[in-house]
């Protein structure tokens, strides 16, 4: 157990995948973007800690680690264009082989309290991402009860700052824009 400045105890949080929910939009443009589609990605596999003290709410910290491979599309499709997003997502997206793994650090906090065990905390932080490192702030609304912690929020990237180049079909007429919106509502549970 770490303390804070304050001098009372970080609680850490285990981040549970198996309750939580963490997701990536990608948005069709193009020719033909009226009738493509425009994927939902569940992250599925992923693990981390979260470090709160409610005494210090700007000491609060986060990593978090994903398995690139475990990404799966949620829409209503055929499973035969599932596999192929899929398959295009990790071989030519994210190159899940070559990058296994992507990762976020926080670096830094700043914290509000909105009301009893519930806090806007503004994490500034590192993405790790297809080999490449870049600053991320993500804003999260965090709310703390006894042995659960739960933060949920929304952040964007854009895929040509991590070196990656949007994917485009049918000669270019449907292609999926460079912004991505990740969307979250994670759970932890205290760490004995």
């Amino acid at each position: 157990m770490t303390t804070s400045p304050s001098g009372t105890a970080v609680v850490h949080y285990l981040l549970d995948k198996g309750v939580s929910r963490f997701t990536v939009r990608a948005f069709a443009s193009g020719m033909l973007s009226s009738m493509g589609h425009s994927p939902t990605i569940a992250i599925r596999d992923f693990a981390g800690e979260a470090g709160f003290d409610p005494s210090a709410p700007a000491q609060a910290s986060l990593i978090i680690q994903v398995r690139a491979d475990s990404l799966e599309v949620t829409d209503e499709i055929s499973s035969k264009d599932r596999r192929e997003i899929e398959t295009t997502m990790n071989q030519r997206v994210l190159e899940s082989e070559k990058y296994p793994a992507i990762a976020f650090e926080s670096t830094g906090a700043f914290a509000d309290r909105l009301g009893e065990g519930r806090y806007k905390i503004a994490l500034n932080g590192s993405l790790s991402l297809h080999g490449v490192t870049r600053s991320l702030p993500v804003t999260a609304y965090v709310t703390v009860d006894g042995p659960m912690f739960r933060a949920s929020g929304e952040f964007s990237i854009l895929q040509s700052n991590y070196a990656i180049s949007p994917v485009s079909i049918a000669g270019g007429a449907l292609k999926l824009k460079d912004e991505l919106k990740f969307s979250f509502d994670i759970v932890g549970r205290k760490q004995e």
